[in-house]
């Protein structure tokens, strides 16, 4: 099986496949559309944007627009799960969560999200909108229904354990976005990215604005294992004590990329190839393409290395401005 890359960037998608250790264009979609996240389960591909989805069944071939019942139009981050009862899931500015059970032709809203978001007064520093959620993290239980964890910016993280269906704070969430208080055992407010390790359906790792935390107990407690700001951690699938991710000094300043192979105890740089640390962007995803691991950068660039050996390079050096990045295989 071969894979295949879709990009989303801030003019179009494009879908890539590779020869070897090099990639190569080989079709390209929505042009003129600043597409904010993408998603690839098999045939179906989803992208998102500041005004709705477009959905192809086709691997790429054809689109349309896939907003029904999607009352909040700005998607930040799409999921889709094919393991157990297939799923897709939604994150959108203001911070919402909308389901879809037909492969992305329908929504559904979880109107528990919007109600913790008013009560809580969840913001963005950046925008008047009332935050965002801006990752989702699945661990399947095969055919039972799946765990989901919600990373909200800012506002904390959120927990399905009915793929998605209904929402509710994890206990170590208290859903306040006060950033300037002591948390103890409480997980940082500004929450960027989540990962749920397949090893464990209790085991979490979350990037956010007050570093990258872990907890072991579905989230009841965290600890705070690089006091930071980041938005991107990628943990090893096979080991969950390899742990690869983007600390920063602050919004885009300083980014650069530190490795651990004991859970988080020791961190060793693991940027070869890159001339990093970067003094004015950082690690924004990462997104694991066979043996391949890839950076988007928050300048748009994607870059990649081998797990085996880290040794940055550039990858499709000629797409600009990479807001998103899913892979697939192919026959």
């Amino acid at each position: 099986m071969a894979i295949r890359l879709i990009l989303a960037t801030k003019t179009g998608l494009f879908m890539a496949r590779r020869a070897g250790r090099k990639w190569s264009v080989d079709a390209a979609a929505l042009s003129g559309h600043a597409i904010t996240s993408v998603a690839a389960c098999e045939e179906l591909l989803l992208a998102g944007t500041q005004e709705g989805i477009w959905r192809s069944a086709d691997g790429g071939q054809n689109w349309t627009e896939a907003d029904t019942d999607l009352t909040i139009r700005y998607v930040r981050w799409i999921t889709c799960s094919s393991e157990g009862l297939p799923f897709v899931l939604v994150g959108t500015e203001p911070a919402a969560i909308f389901v879809s059970r037909d492969g992305a032709e329908t929504w559904t809203a979880c109107p528990e999200v919007e109600k913790l978001r008013d009560q809580f007064g969840w913001f963005l520093p950046y925008s008047p909108e009332a935050g965002c959620v801006r990752g989702f993290a699945v661990y399947s239980f095969g055919a039972e229904l799946a765990r989901v964890f919600a990373a909200v910016e800012v506002g904390g993280v959120l927990i399905s354990n009915n793929s998605g269906d209904n929402w509710q704070l994890v206990e170590g969430s208290d859903g306040s976005p006060d950033m300037d208080r002591t948390l103890g055992t409480l997980i940082h407010p500004d929450v960027h990215s989540i990962d749920a390790h397949r090893s464990s359906p209790d085991l979490v790792t979350a990037a956010t604005g007050g570093g990258l935390y872990r907890s072991v107990d579905c989230g009841a407690k965290w600890e705070s294992l690089y006091p930071c700001y980041c938005r991107a951690v990628w943990v090893d699938p096979q080991n969950p004590q390899h742990v690869i991710f983007g600390p920063a000094d602050g919004v885009s300043r300083n980014g650069r990329i530190e490795e651990s192979r004991d859970g988080g105890e020791t961190w060793h740089p693991a940027a070869s190839g890159l001339e990093a640390p970067w003094p004015q962007h950082m690690v924004e995803r990462f997104c694991l393409a066979g043996d391949q691991l890839l950076a988007i950068l928050s300048n748009g660039e994607l870059w990649g290395t081998i797990l085996e050996k880290i040794m940055w390079h550039r990858v499709l050096s000629e797409i600009k401005g990479v807001t998103s990045v899913a892979a697939t295989t192919i026959s």
